[in-house]
C-alpha cells in the first residue's frame, strides 16, 4: 500500500527491453534506498513496481510486464526522464493522502493547463469507463500523487485538480504539458460504492433496466445521473 504522498523524483538511468518485458534502472536521491531490499515495492508514477536488483546505494532495477506497459505510461518513457516515486508504506504510517494500491486503472489526458497565482489547475480527460467514479471533493491519484478533485463535468468527460506550490516542487508535474498522458488510480471505496449501488438498482429494475436506459438516452441522460452521490471524504 502507498499513501499518495510523493517522496522524491527519480531519474531513469537505463531501459532494457526484452520480449514482453521492460527493465528500468532508476537512480534515486541519496538516502532513498536505505534498507531497500529485493522484493520491495516502489510506486513509480503511480505504478507499483518490485525491486529485482540493487545496483548501487542509489540505483535499483525493476521489471515491468507487458500488461503494465500497455495500460500505463511506462511504455512511453525514455532514458533521462524523471518519475514520481514513493516507497511502500510501513505498518502504522501516517496516510497523508489516501490509500493507494499502485494498480493504475487507466490513463487520462491533460487537456488544459491554467496558471493562477500560486496555483496550477489541470483539466484531465478520462475514458468513459471510469468517469462514473470521479466526484467533486473526492480523491483521485495522478502519477501516484493523491489529489482532491475540484470540479467534474462527467458529460464532457473531464475533471479538474489544483496543484499547490509544494506539490509542483516535489513532483514531475511541472514538466507535464497539454497532451501529456497521466496514470490514474481511482479511489477504491468510491468505486466499490458506485458499483454496488449500480448493481442493486439494476437488480431491482430487472428487465426494465434496458428500457429505462434507452428512454433516458433519448433525452441525453443516463441512469447514472439518478444514482446517489458517494459521501465526501
Amino acid at each position: 500500500m502507498f499513501t499518495g504522498i510523493v517522496q522524491a523524483t527519480a531519474r531513469i538511468a537505463a531501459i532494457h527491453d526484452r520480449a514482453g518485458l521492460r527493465t528500468f534502472t532508476l537512480e534515486f536521491p541519496e538516502g532513498f534506498c536505505q534498507d531497500l531490499a529485493i522484493g520491495a515495492s516502489v510506486a513509480t508514477d503511480g505504478v507499483c513496481l518490485t525491486v529485482t536488483e540493487l545496483v548501487s546505494p542509489t540505483q535499483a532495477r525493476f521489471d515491468v510486464m507487458l500488461q503494465s506497459l500497455n495500460i500505463t505510461t511506462l511504455g512511453q518513457y525514455r532514458e533521462g526522464q524523471h518519475v514520481n516515486v514513493e516507497r511502500a508504506a510501513k505498518d502504522g504510517a501516517e496516510i497523508g493522502g489516501h490509500p493507494l494500491s499502485g494498480h493504475v486503472d487507466c490513463t487520462g489526458t491533460l487537456i488544459e493547463r491554467r496558471e493562477l497565482e500560486n496555483n496550477l489547475v489541470w483539466r484531465v480527460a478520462l475514458p468513459e469507463t471510469h468517469r462514473r467514479y470521479v466526484f467533486a471533493k473526492g480523491y483521485i491519484a495522478i502519477h501516484g500523487a493523491s489529489l482532491t478533485v475540484a470540479e467534474v463535468n462527467r458529460d464532457a468527460g473531464w475533471f479538474e485538480v489544483w496543484l499547490i506550490p509544494e506539490t509542483r516542487r516535489a513532483t514531475v508535474f511541472e514538466e507535464q504539458q497539454v497532451g501529456a498522458q497521466l496514470n490514474v488510480e481511482i479511489e477504491r471505496s468510491t468505486q466499490v460504492l458506485v458499483d454496488t449501488v449500480r448493481e442493486a438498482v439494476h437488480e431491482s429494475l430487472g428487465r426494465l433496466a434496458p428500457l429505462l436506459q434507452a428512454l433516458l438516452a433519448e433525452k441525453g441522460q443516463s441512469l447514472d445521473d439518478y444514482l446517489p452521490t458517494p459521501p465526501q471524504p
